[in-house]
């Protein structure tokens, strides 16, 4: 991450403003391994004073780093909860595998949203697991009705970490009951579209891909 911590701080400090005085907050900081550093908390600021003594080293263990983030959100009051993710690049040190956290994300009641830090002109040197990084981030959150972003000007990351703390308190809820419950387990896919009315933008839903049939 190196130069890209600041940015980062920033978003962090965009997401913490428009929160409310009765949301909680964790952090998980990943390299080689995560390791949650603030265990859930209603004091935003014990979030910003940790960040102040992060630094960049080692691998990334991000996969990892979202179950460890999955665990602790179960321990959570509210019953809204949203995962964001700030990242340079993809997984190259986590025990879990994609397929494994795609499963977990599924079975969670969690919206995931995605900031990549991508440099454009950086390729050179880049690694197969940094070049898979914005397409792990993005399938991740699409599993979750969340969204992912990335830029390559490091200027615009508090931006979109603003948009993110918009998009969670402007939501429709809608609700689903299939017309034949299959007591199957299995994963089933849902499917949204949108009629847009005449004179209306260009509009796009995002929502969760399915879910877990109960097993009983």
């Amino acid at each position: 991450m190196g130069d890209k911590l600041k940015k980062s701080r920033e978003a962090v400090a965009q997401l913490l403003k428009v929160s409310n005085p009765d949301d909680e907050f964790f952090l998980v900081e990943f390299n080689d391994r995560a390791e949650l550093v603030v265990s859930l908390t209603k004091h935003s600021e014990e979030i910003q004073s940790r960040l102040v003594f992060t630094q960049s080293k080692g691998r990334t263990a991000l996969l990892d780093a979202i179950v460890l983030s999955m665990n602790e959100m179960r321990k959570a009051h509210n019953p809204r909860k949203a995962l964001v993710i700030i990242s340079d690049g993809g997984d190259n040190s986590s025990r879990y595998t994609v397929s494994e956290v795609k499963n977990r994300v599924r079975e969670a009641d969690v919206q995931i949203y995605a900031i990549g830090m991508f440099e454009l002109f950086a390729d050179r040197g880049r690694t197969p697991e940094e070049f898979a990084g914005p397409g792990l981030l993005n399938d991740i959150a699409e599993q979750t009705g969340g969204r992912s972003f990335e830029s390559g000007n490091l200027n615009h990351i508090p931006d979109i970490a603003a948009k993110i703390g918009d998009a969670l308190r402007n939501q429709y809820v809608l609700g689903y009951a299939p017309s034949m419950v299959r007591r199957d387990g299995k994963y089933h896919r849902v499917q949204l579209k949108l009629v847009k009315p005449k004179g209306w933008p260009s509009l796009r839903a995002y929502w969760r891909l399915g879910y877990y049939a109960p097993a009983e």
